[in-house]
Protein backbone atom coordinates (compact mmCIF):
# COMPACT_ATOMS: atom_id res chain seq x y z
CA UNK A 1 0.00 0.00 0.00
CA UNK A 2 2.16 2.86 -1.27
CA UNK A 3 1.57 6.58 -1.39
CA UNK A 4 0.57 8.10 -4.72
CA UNK A 5 4.14 8.96 -5.64
CA UNK A 6 4.71 9.45 -9.38
CA UNK A 7 7.08 6.49 -9.71
CA UNK A 8 4.32 4.18 -8.44
CA UNK A 9 1.04 5.79 -9.54
CA UNK A 10 0.72 7.50 -12.92
CA UNK A 11 -2.64 9.02 -12.10
CA UNK A 12 -4.27 8.98 -8.69
CA UNK A 13 -7.97 8.26 -8.37
CA UNK A 14 -10.17 7.52 -5.38
CA UNK A 15 -11.54 4.34 -6.97
CA UNK A 16 -9.27 3.25 -9.86
CA UNK A 17 -5.75 4.70 -9.64
CA UNK A 18 -3.54 4.11 -12.67
CA UNK A 19 -0.48 2.12 -11.56
CA UNK A 20 2.91 2.65 -13.20
CA UNK A 21 3.34 -0.19 -15.72
CA UNK A 22 6.81 -1.20 -14.52
CA UNK A 23 5.69 -1.19 -10.88
CA UNK A 24 2.62 -3.24 -11.78
CA UNK A 25 4.78 -5.73 -13.66
CA UNK A 26 7.09 -5.99 -10.63
CA UNK A 27 4.08 -6.80 -8.39
CA UNK A 28 2.77 -9.32 -10.93
CA UNK A 29 6.14 -11.10 -10.93
CA UNK A 30 5.97 -11.57 -7.13
CA UNK A 31 2.24 -12.39 -7.22
CA UNK A 32 1.25 -9.52 -4.98
CA UNK A 33 -1.24 -6.66 -5.14
CA UNK A 34 -0.77 -2.88 -5.11
CA UNK A 35 -3.45 -0.85 -3.32
CA UNK A 36 -2.37 2.82 -3.28
CA UNK A 37 -3.53 4.98 -0.42
CA UNK A 38 -5.91 7.79 -1.18
CA UNK A 39 -4.30 11.17 -1.68
CA UNK A 40 -3.95 13.06 1.62
CA UNK A 41 -5.15 10.03 3.62
CA UNK A 42 -2.08 8.76 5.55
CA UNK A 43 -4.35 6.68 7.80
CA UNK A 44 -4.94 4.35 4.84
CA UNK A 45 -1.47 2.99 5.58
CA UNK A 46 -1.39 3.66 9.31
CA UNK A 47 0.82 0.62 10.07
CA UNK A 48 3.59 1.97 7.87
CA UNK A 49 3.21 5.51 9.21
CA UNK A 50 3.24 4.27 12.78
CA UNK A 51 6.37 2.20 12.25
CA UNK A 52 8.27 5.32 11.19
CA UNK A 53 7.59 6.75 14.65
CA UNK A 54 8.53 3.45 16.33
CA UNK A 55 11.77 3.24 14.31
CA UNK A 56 12.83 6.68 15.49
CA UNK A 57 11.94 5.94 19.13
CA UNK A 58 13.26 2.37 19.46
CA UNK A 59 16.05 2.11 16.86
CA UNK A 60 17.52 5.55 16.09
CA UNK A 61 17.13 7.14 19.54
CA UNK A 62 19.29 4.55 21.40
CA UNK A 63 22.09 5.16 18.89
CA UNK A 64 21.92 8.95 18.81
CA UNK A 65 25.04 9.50 20.93
CA UNK A 66 27.22 6.85 19.33
CA UNK A 67 29.83 7.56 16.64
CA UNK A 68 30.21 5.16 13.71
CA UNK A 69 33.19 5.02 11.37
CA UNK A 70 31.81 2.87 8.56
CA UNK A 71 28.42 1.92 7.03
CA UNK A 72 29.04 -1.69 8.08
CA UNK A 73 29.47 -0.68 11.71
CA UNK A 74 26.28 1.41 11.60
CA UNK A 75 24.28 -1.38 9.94
CA UNK A 76 25.39 -3.88 12.55
CA UNK A 77 24.15 -1.58 15.32
CA UNK A 78 20.85 -1.01 13.51
CA UNK A 79 20.27 -4.76 13.12
CA UNK A 80 20.96 -5.23 16.82
CA UNK A 81 18.34 -2.62 17.78
CA UNK A 82 15.86 -4.07 15.27
CA UNK A 83 16.22 -7.54 16.79
CA UNK A 84 15.57 -6.07 20.26
CA UNK A 85 12.44 -4.35 18.95
CA UNK A 86 11.11 -7.49 17.26
CA UNK A 87 11.69 -9.66 20.34
CA UNK A 88 10.13 -7.13 22.72
CA UNK A 89 6.61 -8.08 23.91
CA UNK A 90 3.70 -5.85 22.96
CA UNK A 91 2.35 -3.69 25.75
CA UNK A 92 -0.13 -5.73 27.81
CA UNK A 93 0.41 -8.87 25.68
CA UNK A 94 2.77 -11.82 25.73
CA UNK A 95 3.35 -11.92 21.96
CA UNK A 96 6.22 -10.12 20.29
CA UNK A 97 6.63 -9.23 16.61
CA UNK A 98 8.99 -12.16 16.07
CA UNK A 99 6.65 -14.64 17.79
CA UNK A 100 3.66 -13.34 15.84
CA UNK A 101 5.57 -13.76 12.59
CA UNK A 102 6.59 -17.34 13.42
CA UNK A 103 3.10 -18.42 14.51
CA UNK A 104 0.88 -16.62 12.01
CA UNK A 105 2.58 -14.94 9.08
CA UNK A 106 5.44 -17.28 8.19
CA UNK A 107 3.17 -20.15 7.09
CA UNK A 108 1.25 -17.80 4.80
CA UNK A 109 4.30 -16.73 2.83
CA UNK A 110 4.77 -18.06 -0.70
CA UNK A 111 8.13 -19.12 -2.16
CA UNK A 112 9.97 -16.52 -4.24
CA UNK A 113 9.79 -16.88 -8.04
CA UNK A 114 12.40 -19.14 -9.58
CA UNK A 115 13.68 -16.35 -11.86
CA UNK A 116 14.92 -12.98 -10.70
CA UNK A 117 12.83 -10.00 -11.72
CA UNK A 118 14.09 -8.23 -14.83
CA UNK A 119 13.48 -4.52 -15.18
CA UNK A 120 11.18 -3.92 -18.15
CA UNK A 121 10.18 -0.98 -20.26
CA UNK A 122 6.88 -0.58 -22.05
CA UNK A 123 5.83 1.11 -25.26
CA UNK A 124 2.71 1.04 -27.40
CA UNK A 125 3.27 0.37 -31.09
CA UNK A 126 1.13 -0.17 -34.16
CA UNK A 127 1.57 -3.45 -36.05
CA UNK A 128 2.83 -2.58 -39.53
CA UNK A 129 1.51 -3.95 -42.82
CA UNK A 130 4.25 -6.60 -42.79
CA UNK A 131 2.93 -7.91 -39.40
CA UNK A 132 5.98 -6.64 -37.50
CA UNK A 133 6.37 -4.03 -34.78
CA UNK A 134 9.29 -1.62 -34.78
CA UNK A 135 11.17 -1.32 -31.48
CA UNK A 136 12.82 2.07 -31.71
CA UNK A 137 15.22 1.38 -28.82
CA UNK A 138 17.05 -1.22 -30.96
CA UNK A 139 15.83 -0.14 -34.43
CA UNK A 140 14.76 -3.76 -34.79
CA UNK A 141 11.58 -5.46 -36.06
CA UNK A 142 9.69 -8.23 -34.24
CA UNK A 143 6.92 -10.32 -35.75
CA UNK A 144 3.42 -10.77 -34.36
CA UNK A 145 0.53 -12.90 -35.70
CA UNK A 146 -0.49 -11.42 -39.07
CA UNK A 147 -4.13 -11.16 -37.91
CA UNK A 148 -3.09 -8.18 -35.74
CA UNK A 149 -1.87 -6.04 -38.65
CA UNK A 150 -2.92 -2.44 -38.05
CA UNK A 151 -3.72 -3.02 -34.35
CA UNK A 152 -2.15 -1.19 -31.40
CA UNK A 153 -0.14 -3.55 -29.16
CA UNK A 154 1.83 -3.20 -25.94
CA UNK A 155 5.52 -4.06 -26.24
CA UNK A 156 7.34 -5.05 -23.05
CA UNK A 157 11.10 -5.46 -23.29
CA UNK A 158 13.88 -6.26 -20.84
CA UNK A 159 17.61 -6.79 -21.33
CA UNK A 160 17.01 -10.34 -22.64
CA UNK A 161 13.53 -10.65 -24.07
CA UNK A 162 10.70 -8.89 -25.89
CA UNK A 163 7.05 -9.68 -25.17
CA UNK A 164 4.10 -8.31 -27.14
CA UNK A 165 0.59 -8.10 -25.70
CA UNK A 166 -2.80 -7.48 -27.26
CA UNK A 167 -6.00 -7.21 -25.24
CA UNK A 168 -4.04 -8.18 -22.09
CA UNK A 169 -2.85 -11.45 -23.67
CA UNK A 170 0.70 -12.23 -24.74
CA UNK A 171 0.68 -12.83 -28.49
CA UNK A 172 4.43 -12.96 -29.24
CA UNK A 173 7.71 -13.65 -27.50
CA UNK A 174 11.21 -12.99 -28.86
CA UNK A 175 14.77 -13.03 -27.61
CA UNK A 176 15.86 -9.40 -27.77
CA UNK A 177 18.12 -8.55 -30.70
CA UNK A 178 20.13 -5.38 -31.20
CA UNK A 179 20.93 -5.56 -34.92
CA UNK A 180 19.65 -2.30 -36.42
CA UNK A 181 17.06 -2.63 -39.21
CA UNK A 182 16.99 -6.44 -39.03
CA UNK A 183 13.93 -8.67 -38.59
CA UNK A 184 13.10 -11.31 -35.99
CA UNK A 185 10.36 -13.35 -37.63
CA UNK A 186 8.62 -16.53 -36.56
CA UNK A 187 7.07 -18.73 -39.23
CA UNK A 188 3.85 -19.22 -37.28
CA UNK A 189 3.25 -15.46 -37.43
CA UNK A 190 3.23 -15.38 -41.24
CA UNK A 191 0.14 -16.01 -43.35
CA UNK A 192 0.19 -19.19 -45.42
CA UNK A 193 2.17 -19.06 -48.65
CA UNK A 194 3.77 -15.79 -47.56
CA UNK A 195 7.25 -16.14 -48.99
CA UNK A 196 8.79 -12.87 -47.98
CA UNK A 197 7.87 -10.02 -45.68
CA UNK A 198 8.58 -7.31 -48.22
CA UNK A 199 11.09 -6.54 -50.95
CA UNK A 200 11.99 -3.25 -49.31
CA UNK A 201 13.32 -3.28 -45.78
CA UNK A 202 15.98 -1.33 -43.85
CA UNK A 203 18.40 -4.27 -43.77
CA UNK A 204 18.41 -4.44 -47.56
CA UNK A 205 19.17 -0.73 -47.94
CA UNK A 206 21.93 -0.88 -45.30
CA UNK A 207 23.52 -3.90 -46.99
CA UNK A 208 23.36 -2.21 -50.39
CA UNK A 209 24.96 0.97 -49.02
CA UNK A 210 27.61 -1.01 -47.12
CA UNK A 211 28.85 -2.51 -50.39
CA UNK A 212 29.45 0.98 -51.78
CA UNK A 213 31.17 2.70 -48.85
CA UNK A 214 30.93 3.31 -45.08
CA UNK A 215 30.08 6.95 -45.90
CA UNK A 216 27.09 5.89 -48.01
CA UNK A 217 26.03 3.48 -45.28
CA UNK A 218 26.16 6.31 -42.71
CA UNK A 219 23.98 8.48 -44.95
CA UNK A 220 21.36 5.73 -45.34
CA UNK A 221 21.39 5.11 -41.59
CA UNK A 222 20.79 8.81 -40.89
CA UNK A 223 17.97 8.94 -43.46
CA UNK A 224 16.26 5.94 -41.82
CA UNK A 225 16.70 7.48 -38.36
CA UNK A 226 15.25 10.79 -39.47
CA UNK A 227 11.75 9.33 -39.83
CA UNK A 228 9.38 8.16 -37.12
CA UNK A 229 8.86 4.97 -39.13
CA UNK A 230 11.68 3.75 -41.44
CA UNK A 231 9.14 2.92 -44.17
CA UNK A 232 8.71 6.66 -44.69
CA UNK A 233 12.37 6.86 -45.76
CA UNK A 234 12.39 3.95 -48.24
CA UNK A 235 11.90 6.10 -51.35
CA UNK A 236 14.59 8.54 -50.26
CA UNK A 237 16.99 5.63 -49.66
CA UNK A 238 16.15 4.08 -53.02
CA UNK A 239 16.65 7.40 -54.82
CA UNK A 240 20.00 8.03 -53.11
CA UNK A 241 21.37 4.57 -53.89
CA UNK A 242 20.14 4.69 -57.47
CA UNK A 243 22.22 7.82 -58.11
CA UNK A 244 25.18 5.57 -58.82
CA UNK A 245 23.46 4.54 -62.08
CA UNK A 246 23.99 8.06 -63.45
CA UNK A 247 27.17 8.91 -61.53
CA UNK A 248 30.13 6.70 -60.70
CA UNK A 249 30.61 5.29 -57.21
CA UNK A 250 33.47 7.65 -56.29
CA UNK A 251 31.34 10.71 -57.04
CA UNK A 252 28.45 9.32 -54.98
CA UNK A 253 30.82 8.65 -52.07
CA UNK A 254 32.19 12.20 -52.25
CA UNK A 255 28.68 13.64 -52.38
CA UNK A 256 27.66 11.58 -49.34
CA UNK A 257 30.78 12.77 -47.50
CA UNK A 258 29.81 16.36 -48.33
CA UNK A 259 26.27 15.74 -47.04
CA UNK A 260 27.60 14.36 -43.75
CA UNK A 261 29.99 17.31 -43.31
CA UNK A 262 27.18 19.78 -43.97
CA UNK A 263 24.77 17.81 -41.77
CA UNK A 264 22.27 17.92 -44.62
CA UNK A 265 21.56 14.27 -45.29
CA UNK A 266 18.82 14.12 -47.91
CA UNK A 267 18.28 12.80 -51.42
CA UNK A 268 17.83 16.31 -52.89
CA UNK A 269 21.07 17.65 -51.39
CA UNK A 270 23.11 14.70 -52.65
CA UNK A 271 21.49 14.85 -56.12
CA UNK A 272 22.16 18.60 -56.43
CA UNK A 273 25.76 18.07 -55.29
CA UNK A 274 26.27 15.48 -58.02
CA UNK A 275 24.45 17.45 -60.72
CA UNK A 276 26.38 20.66 -59.97
CA UNK A 277 29.71 18.84 -59.50
CA UNK A 278 30.29 20.65 -56.19
CA UNK A 279 31.48 17.61 -54.26
CA UNK A 280 35.15 18.56 -54.87
CA UNK A 281 34.79 22.20 -53.84
CA UNK A 282 35.79 23.52 -50.44
CA UNK A 283 33.29 25.54 -48.46
CA UNK A 284 35.06 28.82 -49.40
CA UNK A 285 34.95 27.91 -53.08
CA UNK A 286 31.24 27.18 -52.80
CA UNK A 287 30.64 30.60 -51.21
CA UNK A 288 32.71 32.36 -53.88
CA UNK A 289 30.63 30.71 -56.59
CA UNK A 290 27.54 32.52 -55.35
CA UNK A 291 27.02 35.64 -57.50
CA UNK A 292 25.23 38.47 -55.74
CA UNK A 293 23.21 40.66 -58.15
CA UNK A 294 23.97 44.42 -58.27
CA UNK A 295 21.66 46.62 -56.22
CA UNK A 296 22.17 50.04 -54.70
CA UNK A 297 21.24 48.77 -51.25
CA UNK A 298 23.79 45.93 -51.37
CA UNK A 299 27.17 47.16 -50.08
CA UNK A 300 30.34 45.11 -50.13
CA UNK A 301 33.19 45.06 -47.65
CA UNK A 302 34.81 48.05 -49.35
CA UNK A 303 32.03 50.29 -48.01
CA UNK A 304 33.25 49.70 -44.43
CA UNK A 305 36.97 50.31 -45.06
Amino acid sequence: MPDCLKSAVNKSDRYEPEINETYQDFARHFNTAILPARALHPKDKSLAENFVKIAYQRIYAPLRNQVFYSPEELNEALWEQLDKLNNRSFQGRENSRSKLFEEVEKNQLKPLPVEHYEFKEFTKRKVQYNHHVYLKADKHYYSVPFQLTGKKVLVSYSARKVEIFYDNKRVAFHIRQRRPYAYSTKDEHRPKNHQHVTKWNPERFMSWARRLSPKVEKVIEKVLDSREHPEQAYKSCMGTLNLNKKHDDNQLIKACTRALEADCVSYKFIKNTLDNKTFNLTREQQINQIEIPFHENIRGKEFYN
